[in-house]
């Protein structure tokens, strides 16, 4: 191969990945809500505070368990300790006086294990279900965090798909104003209309220009915040695929939109197990009046000697024992009954904020459902009036270039025609938006 053949095929595979790379990424709704849960922080930190919760569990259970501990000891006597003897024990013939007698040996070993279980204590078996019915409500939260992410992309989504359809409704606008243009133009050449009719065709092409500019504008816009909803870097190149098409929604999730949110909301079933908890809490704060009972034991091995690295196991000698604990709390300064009161209005509170959001969600879903049968009568009223303002249009176009229509009749048809398309995209995206919210406040998606 010659230098000038290698030189030029390396040209064309270079060309070849720029021209691959510079190609922009194409995401599909499922694309961008995959990318979304991956990448989305507050779905990452609520998942992260339900794996702390399940730790939590493990924790609460630990507490239940036997405690086993291992400790050893070796001490080095610098001055043994000493007890007083009356003289006359040493040598009969002393005085009255005391004799300092010294114990112990130079060096004393110590080694041995501990183990304890508590038997009876309301705090601590408590405190396990508290941790376990926690652990479902952080689950709870987090499913709520799920529907949420999945439900800002889809808006964030259709807003792309609704920017670009009325952008493709304003270019057709656009080119019927230029064809109408066109033909006046040629009529007013042959003197068949009017320099009026003319200006007003000229008018009327420059007037949708500048819409079309906005148009191009509100779809980079709305790009621009679908790609900061999935943290994507602000220099890709991206592009949606999809059409906003008229879906609708389940009739039983519409019909029974109040009943399913009380029954189905995350959110709502997370305050729920937060109650629960709450309500534990002052039960565990009470059984501090209670008694605690626990069993122990002990096993330990002991030996001494003056000189220290001559020791054997034959010098040591072992003790064992085993009891129960009881611990009664008589009076700690009324702390217990302060605790007490404290979680008691936590739990009212809680309760409270439960009754709150469960009459909230309920009006949410009224709301919502209003909003999904207005939208879907404007989508069929719309569909007809397209359907009318297509046919004027033609009629409109027709007896102009006959002779019988005026100018003025076009554009008006040209601008009903529009207005009654953009309205109709504008009702399947409220549709559309209405229907994801409802699916939110029914949490169902599932991670």
């Amino acid at each position: 191969m010659t230098i000038h053949r290698l030189v030029s095929m390396l040209l064309l595979i270079a060309t070849a990945v720029t021209t691959a790379s510079a190609q922009p990424r194409v995401l599909e709704l499922e694309d961008a809500i995959s990318i979304a849960l991956e990448n989305n922080r507050e779905l990452e930190m609520s998942r992260l505070e339900m794996q702390k919760a399940g730790y939590q569990v493990n924790e609460a259970i630990g507490t239940a368990l036997p405690s086993v501990s291992a400790a050893g000891t070796y001490t080095r006597m610098l001055k043994k300790p000493v007890f007083f003897l009356p003289a006359r024990f040493m040598d009969p013939n002393a005085g009255d006086g005391v004799v300092p007698v010294e114990v112990g040996s130079d060096n004393s070993y110590r080694f041995g294990f501990e183990a304890s279980q508590v038997l009876f204590n309301a705090a601590v078996f408590t405190g396990v279900g508290t941790a376990q019915i926690y652990r479902e409500a952080a689950g709870h939260m987090y499913r709520q965090t799920y529907n949420k992410t999945v439900t800002d992309v889809k808006k964030s989504f259709y807003g792309v798909l609704l920017a670009r359809e009325v952008l493709k409704l304003m270019e057709a606008s656009l080119n019927n104003a230029e064809e109408n243009l066109k033909n006046v133009e040629l009529m007013h050449r042959q003197g068949i209309v009017s320099e009026y009719d003319l200006i007003r065709a000229q008018v009327q092409t420059d007037n949708i220009r500048p819409r079309v500019i906005e148009a191009e504008r509100n779809v980079t816009l709305a790009v621009n915040g679908l790609k900061l909803m999935l943290t994507l870097p602000p220099d890709e190149e991206i592009t949606v695929r999809g059409a906003l098409d008229f879906v609708p929604a389940e009739d039983v999730m519409i019909a029974q939109a109040e009943e399913l949110v009380v029954e189905k909301n995350a959110s709502l079933k997370a305050l729920e197990q937060q109650t629960r908890v709450n309500e534990q809490v002052v039960s565990i704060y009470r059984s501090e009046s209670l008694p605690t009972l626990s069993a122990f034991g002990s096993y330990t091995w002991l030996a001494e000697n003056d000189q220290l690295g001559r020791i054997s196991t034959d010098d040591f000698v072992s003790t064992a024992q085993v009891g129960l604990s009881l611990n009664f709390n008589l009076f700690n300064g009324l702390q217990t009954t302060a605790r007490v009161d404290q979680a008691q209005v936590d739990f009212l509170q809680s309760r409270e904020q439960y009754s709150a959001t469960k009459d909230a969600l309920v009006t949410d879903a009224q709301n919502i459902r209003y909003r999904l049968e207005e939208a879907r009568r404007r989508i069929e009223s719309q569909s007809r009036t397209v359907e009318q303002a297509e046919k004027g249009y033609r009629i409109a176009v027709t007896r102009y270039k006959s002779g019988s229509g005026t100018q003025l009749e076009v554009n008006d048809a040209d601008l009903a025609l529009l207005q009654a398309r953009v309205n109709r995209v504008q009702a399947i995206y409220d549709y559309t938006v209405a229907k994801s919210d409802l699916e939110q406040l029914l949490s169902i998606h599932h991670p």
